[in-house]
């Protein structure tokens, strides 16, 4: 796989019931036929020979030997081609976000797909089609699933992920002394911030937008943590085009310390998604007493509510300059507010970051997996 959420979403499902008692196994394609050949363009179909028959193949087998009392958990949409494997079987498929689907289906404009591309997204679709046991990560994302399924399904239930990590807000002093080892910044102490990889959807090219008219507008703007992915060349060459009362620092490779200790600091975290499964940084931000600027649309306004500042979605190409002068002068007007509003985003923030509680997500999946499982109880008993 070339995302690491899903095995990150896995390994913690297992950690978590196996605590809890349970006996977890990870099912995944082992790399037999990629091996094979060390060519890259040829060992990438090899893989697909991997995942959609030797596995399949080896699944139908593992199945046989399974008791009846076996829930399957499918961490992502995505791996709908093995779902009809165990259609007839106790399941559940956790559904993240359909962007990729989507796109296949040019409902986003800003990320083309190939033909293969759009191929592969109908096989996913067609597959997770087969399920009956639905959770989705947000109530966006359920109303897309509903959009892709053939008939109702049994069961379709929405659970916020849980910070996977403790953000909280650190002091001044202490978020100063972690930092101590990023170079060239901390002297800087208060500044803005954006966190997010190179993926489309990030908007990474808008967050600048909005930072370049953000500085003509002040004689003294605060400088710009770029939190993520090494930065395109594309997104180089326009960060370098901002006004020189500027600075925009590109910071890769910070650990979840580091990156607490940036919202810590930060006058405010810059988020203009173009789209968004759930949009963790704008959660991970509130809990650290951050304030957020963020678009008005879902799953932003889901995980943000009445506690962050709305901007509209960056334009696809046209009027692209002023969107981001307007998102400027709403930023502005967010750093310029009172102490007393400043404190009461704080506070909102705080409140609705509890939402997002890993332990109760734990068991709010725990307590879905037993509901499909008495839909077989009869069988299985």
């Amino acid at each position: 796989m070339s995302s690491h959420s899903m095995p990150r979403f896995a390994r913690m499902l297992q950690q978590a019931y196996l605590a809890r008692g349970y006996e977890v196994d990870v099912w995944s394609p082992k790399a037999i036929a990629y091996k094979l050949l060390k060519n890259r363009a040829a060992s990438k179909w090899l893989g697909y020979i991997d995942q959609y028959i030797l596995f399949p193949i080896w699944v139908k087998k593992a199945i046989s030997h399974e008791s009846a009392d076996t829930m399957y958990v499918f961490c992502d949409q995505a791996l709908g081609p093995w779902v009809p494997l165990v259609a007839d079987r106790p399941h559940a498929i956790h559904c993240h976000d359909f962007l990729a689907l989507q796109s296949a289906l040019g409902e986003f404009p800003q990320n083309p797909v190939s033909f293969t591309g759009r191929v592969y997204q109908r096989f996913i679709r067609h597959g997770f089609r087969a399920g009956k046991y639905f959770i989705s990560v947000s109530h966006n994302s359920k109303k897309e699933l509903s959009r892709f399924l053939l008939t109702p399904p049994v069961i379709s239930e929405v659970v916020h992920n849980g910070l996977n990590f403790d953000f909280e807000p650190m002091s001044e002093s202490a978020a100063l002394n972690e930092l101590t080892n990023v170079p060239a910044v901390v002297s800087e102490q208060r500044m803005l911030v954006h966190v997010g990889g190179n993926t489309w959807y990030k908007n990474r090219m808008g967050v600048v937008h909005i930072y370049a008219e953000y500085c003509k507008k002040c004689d003294q703007p605060l400088p710009l943590w770029m939190v993520g992915d090494v930065p395109s060349p594309l997104l180089q060459d326009l960060a370098n085009s901002v006004a020189p009362n500027g600075k925009i620092y590109f910071l890769s490779g910070l650990s979840n310390k580091q990156v607490q200790a940036a919202y810590s600091l930060a006058k405010a975290m810059i988020f203009p998604s173009l789209a968004e499964g759930f949009g963790w940084p704008i959660a991970e931000a509130m809990a650290c007493g951050c304030p957020v600027l963020t678009t008005d649309q879902a799953p932003m306004t889901e995980v943000g509510g009445s506690a962050v500042t709305y901007i509209s979605v960056m334009p696809h190409e046209v009027g692209v300059e002023q969107w981001a002068d307007h998102s400027a002068d709403i930023l502005i007007e967010l750093l310029n507010a009172t102490e007393q509003r400043k404190l009461m985003h704080v506070a909102s923030g705080l409140a609705q970051v509890a939402l997002f509680n890993s332990d109760k997500a734990i068991s709010a999946y725990e307590d879905i997996y037993h509901h499909v499982m008495a839909q077989f109880r009869p069988s299985i008993d």
